[in-house]
This record gives C-alpha cells, structure tokens and sequence, in this order.
C-alpha cells in the first residue's frame, strides 16, 4: 500500500516534471505562456496586449461576491506574475531554459533567486555615490581640524603674542580709521581676533592631522592617482636601493628624517608634526644610524623607568598590582 501511494504521487507529479514547471519557481505548475494565452513566439507587444485583456477580465473590483472575487483575485495575480517574467527579456529567457531544461533543477532555482535577490540599483552607482559622500565627510572634516588648530594657536599666549607684534600696524590702522566711525569695543574686539587668525593662518605652517586640507587628500582623488602613486613608490625604493644601498651615497637631510622617521615608527603626519627643535635634536644626534636610535632609545626607556619610579601615582599603582594582581575581585570588594 504504501509503494501504491508513491506510485501514486510521483504519477500526479510527471506532467509538471516533464514540462520543467516547479512549484515556487515563475509561475508554479502553471505555464506562464498558457496563462496569458500566447505562445513562445509571440512578440512583446502581444504578450501586453493579452495581459491587458486579462487583467480587465479577472479584475477584483468587477466581482461580487466573497467566492467570485477571491478566486478573481488569485487569476489577476497569476497573470500579474506571468506578465512580470514574460515582458522581461533576461526573465523570460531564464524561463524558456527551464521549459528546455526540465532536469537542471538547481540551476532553475539558481537563475530565478540570482533575479530576485539582485540588487534593483546599479552597484557602480553605489560605489560612486559612497566614495563621494566619504570624500566630501573627509574634506569638510579636514577644515574643521584645520580651523580648531587655528583657533587653539590663537589663545596661545605665544603665537598669539607673535601674532599681535607682526600685525601692530595694521591693528592700529584699521582701529584709527575705523574709530572715526565710532567703532565699538565688541567691534574692535572682534576684529583683532580677525587680524590674529589671518596672521596665524598665513605664519603657521600647521602640519599632520590638522594641517590645511587640499584636494588632493580626498579618497576620490586619491583612487584617481593610485596608478600614478604606486608607480612613484616603486620608482622611490628602487632610486633609494640604487643611490644608498649599492653606490653607498651620502644621506642627505630628507633621507635622514625618512630614516628617523621609520626607526620612531611615525607616520609622516605624526612625524612632522613634531617641534622643529626636537627634529634638529634627532638630527644632531645622528639618529638615522641604527646604533645611535638603539642607543638613545634605551636612554629614553631608562629615563621613562626613572621617572615613573619616582612618581607617586606609579608607585601606588605598583604597590596595589603587587598586593591584589591584575584583574583580581573578591566578595569582600
């Protein structure tokens, strides 16, 4: 009995099999061709032409009556799903392969979920709409940076003093021309720090994460003269390991700090974002030299040992590590 009921089942099943039709796929057991009533050769516009009709036809809202327009209902949506995949050239190419192809089971549930899931915008298009909003982040951001590094020099007493020497005359003038007007104390206030920060802007050389941003460091630009970069960083080392390592040249300043740089580990904003008296005392102490960094750099460690021993947090900090250890929690805490 139950080897008659199989028998049974895969009997019921042969028809749709045989056609290629899967339950799921397009439209189920249906053939979409025999829904609309057109034939594979049928063109386009006659394939609209049928939809139409039918959809007129099976219309919900020109039923009465719960049973009428709910079986309605299930035809307009059938036609609907077979117009869909039929009056699209790829998805009705992927179907005449299944009607072909009855067999290819997994490459027919392949090309119909490969449609469905695909992504309705074009990915170039998200790509470029991505890198240009990152770009436009990073370009406005790097003014922000730029703009509180100034405004910080500003209230440096410092700068701002060099400032206000370097701008005395102008200062004065504006004032005396402005006071025949009756300049207020908010307005001369006001236009100080004007002259202040044009004078920082102009006699600052702001350098690493906060120096003056250009086009040149946004994403967009960057990706635009990849090819162009990576040419020149082969272009660079093969020079370096020609003129330094096999003709044994002389170093001049700008391979001094490049070596500085790389022994410190420092990325080149980091780096040059250092005082100029600290860069002249790496250079003096001729740290481009690997014994020399190795030397200085245990100097500093002991140094740095020296100091933390000697300051009283450090030792508070060491004298609770050594009775309670790290990470250590008790009930009575």
């Amino acid at each position: 009995m139950r080897m008659h009921g199989l028998l049974l089942v895969l009997l019921a099943m042969l028809p749709t099999m045989a056609l290629g039709l899967l339950e799921g796929l397009y439209c189920g057991k249906d053939n979409c061709y025999d829904v609309l009533g057109v034939t594979r050769e049928s063109s386009k516009s006659e394939i609209g032409k049928a939809y139409r009709q039918l959809a007129r036809r099976y219309h919900p809202d020109l039923h009465r009556g719960a049973e009428a327009k709910a079986a309605a209902e299930t035809q307009f949506k059938l036609v609907a799903t077979a117009y869909e995949i039929l009056r699209d050239e790829e998805s009705r190419t992927d179907y005449d392969y299944m009607l072909d192809n009855p067999d290819a089971y997994y490459a027919h549930y392949y090309r119909y979920y490969r449609r469905r899931v695909a992504p309705k915008v074009d990915v170039r298009v998200v790509i470029v709409v991505v890198l240009t909003i990152v770009s436009v982040i990073q370009y406005y951001s790097g003014w922000q940076r730029y703009d509180s590094a100034i405004k910080y020099f500003a209230t440096v007493p410092k700068y701002r003093n060099q400032a206000l020497e370097i701008a005395r005359d102008e200062i004065q003038e504006k004032i005396q021309k402005k006071g025949k007007n009756r300049m207020s104390k908010n307005d001369q206030r006001d236009e100080l720090e004007r002259i202040i920060r044009r004078v920082i802007e102009e006699k600052m050389d702001v350098k690493g994460g906060y120096a003056k941003p250009t086009l040149w460091d946004v994403l967009w630009v960057q990706l635009i003269i990849c090819p162009y970069t990576i040419l020149s960083f082969i272009v660079w080392h093969a020079q370096w390991f020609w003129r330094y390592t096999v003709m044994k040249q002389p170093y001049g300043r700008e391979q001094k700090l490049y070596l500085i740089r790389r022994h410190l580990g420092m990325g080149q904003h980091q780096f040059e974002a250092q005082e100029d008296k600290l860069i002249e005392e790496y250079l003096h102490l001729k740290l481009w030299k690997r014994e020399n960094f190795v030397t200085w750099k245990a100097e500093q460690d002991e140094e740095m040992k020296k100091k933390l021993a000697e300051n009283p947090r450090y030792k508070a900090y060491r004298r609770y590590m050594k009775n309670h250890g790290p990470g250590r929690i008790t009930f009575d805490d």
